[in-house]
C-alpha cells in the first residue's frame, strides 16, 4: 500500500474515533446539500480501508458500505465534482448493487473532502433514484459546502489533538512539579536581571524560618541573600549564564547555625536552546562535612598517638641494641645461644618500630 494512502487512512481514523463537538452544524450542511442540488438524499462519508463510513445523512438508512461499491471510494483523487447522470448508463456503475438494489441509484453527485495536508478523506454527495444533471452554481455550492464540512471535521480534530496535548503536559507539569516540590534540596531558578522565576517550598520555607521573608517570583534574589555569599553567588550566577556550570562548597553562618552548602549553578534553556536564566540548587551537607571533620580529627589524633608511642618505644629498643653491642665484645658471650636469640628479637623490634615510624611520618 502506498504511504500516502497509509497517511489518508489514518486521518481518517483519528476522524472516526472522534466525538463530534459540531454535529448539528454538520447535519445542517447535509439539508442544505440535499435541498440546493434537489435530491431526497445527501450523505457525509469518510472512505476507509475497507468500509465506506456513513457520518451524516439525510434520506439513507444504512451506516456503512462495502468500500468496493461506494461511490464516494471514486471521488477520491478528484479535484471537481464528480456527477454520475445515469447510473444504469455508466459501465463502472451500472451491475453495481447499490444501482440494481436498495436504495436504487441513479444519480450522483460528490465532492471530495480534502484535508490543507492534501488527503481525500471522503465526500459530502447527493443521490436520486432519477437521472438528474446539476447545474454549474449547484456544483459550485456543493464544493462550498465539502471546504465547511472539512474545516468542521478539522476545527473538532484540532480541539482533541489541543486537548490531549493539554492533558499531558499538564500531566507532564504536575509530576514535575510534584518531584521539584518533594526535594529536601533548596531549587531556584533565575532569570537574566537576577530576578526569581521559580523556587520551591524547601527554599521558600528555608528563607522564611531564617529570615521571616516570604520569596516572590518577579522580585531582585539578592535581598534574600547572606551578605557573606552575595558577592561569590553573583560572579558564579554570571558565570552559568554564559553557559558555564559552576560548583561550590561553602559555610554559611547564619547567628547561631553554620551550615554548609554545596551549590550548583546551571544555565536554564529554553525549548530552542536558548539560555534564558540561571539554575541554582542547593544541598545541605552539613551533617557529611561536620563528618568528614570528626573522621579527619581522629586520623590525625590516631596519628598523633602513634607517634608519640613509637618515639617512646625506640629509646628502649635503641638502648638494648646498644647493650648487645657491648655484650657482643665480649669474646666470652659471642657462643651463647640465647644471647644470639635475643639479638634477633631486639633488631625484629627496632625494624617494627621503623615501620611505625615511616607511617606516622
Amino acid at each position: 500500500m502506498p504511504q500516502k494512502e497509509l497517511d489518508r487512512l489514518q486521518a481518517v481514523n483519528r476522524l472516526l474515533n472522534l466525538q463530534f463537538s459540531k454535529e448539528k452544524e454538520l447535519q445542517e450542511i447535509v439539508n442544505f446539500a440535499a435541498k440546493i442540488c434537489g435530491t431526497p438524499t445527501a450523505l457525509i462519508t469518510l472512505i476507509g480501508e475497507k468500509t465506506q463510513h456513513i457520518k451524516f445523512k439525510v434520506g439513507f438508512e444504512a451506516e456503512t458500505t462495502s468500500r468496493d461499491v461506494a461511490f464516494c471510494a471514486h471521488v477520491i483523487g478528484q479535484k471537481d465534482v464528480m456527477v454520475i447522470v445515469d447510473a444504469k448508463q455508466d459501465d463502472r456503475f451500472a451491475d453495481n448493487i447499490l444501482v440494481t438494489g436498495d436504495p436504487h441509484i441513479r444519480f450522483y453527485a460528490g465532492t471530495p473532502l480534502t484535508t490543507q495536508d492534501g488527503f481525500d478523506l471522503g465526500s459530502l454527495c447527493v443521490i436520486d433514484q432519477h437521472p438528474k444533471e446539476l447545474s454549474e452554481l449547484q456544483q459550485l455550492m456543493l464544493q462550498a459546502l465539502s471546504k465547511q464540512v472539512i474545516q468542521l471535521l478539522e476545527i473538532d480534530n484540532s480541539i482533541k489533538v489541543l486537548k490531549e496535548q493539554y492533558i499531558q503536559a499538564k500531566r507532564s507539569e504536575i509530576e514535575l512539579r510534584s518531584f521539584f516540590e518533594s526535594s529536601i534540596d533548596c531549587h531556584l531558578l533565575l532569570g537574566k536581571d537576577f530576578e526569581i522565576l521559580a523556587f520551591n517550598k524547601a527554599l521558600d520555607r528555608f528563607i522564611n524560618n531564617v529570615y521571616g521573608k516570604t520569596l516572590v517570583r518577579g522580585k531582585q534574589i539578592a535581598p534574600y541573600l547572606s551578605p557573606q555569599i552575595l558577592d561569590q553567588f553573583y560572579k558564579n550566577y554570571e558565570k552559568a549564564l554564559k553557559g558555564t556550570a559552576t560548583f561550590e562548597q561553602r559555610m554559611v553562618n547564619y547567628g547561631n547555625e553554620e551550615i554548609w552548602w554545596v551549590i550548583k549553578y546551571e544555565p536554564a534553556f529554553d525549548p530552542e536552546g536558548a539560555i534564558i536564566g540561571v539554575s541554582v540548587n542547593s544541598s545541605d551537607a552539613t551533617a557529611r562535612v561536620r563528618q568528614e571533620q570528626q573522621v579527619m580529627a581522629q586520623n590525625n589524633s590516631l596519628k598523633e598517638i602513634a607517634f608519640i608511642q613509637s618515639h617512646e618505644l625506640r629509646r628502649p629498643v635503641a638502648s638494648i641494641l646498644g647493650l648487645m653491642v657491648l655484650i657482643k665484645m665480649d669474646s666470652r658471650c659471642s657462643e651463647i645461644e640465647e644471647i644470639k636469640l635475643m639479638e634477633r628479637a631486639v633488631e625484629e623490634l627496632d625494624e617494627k618500630v621503623r615501620l611505625v615510624v615511616g607511617y606516622t611520618q
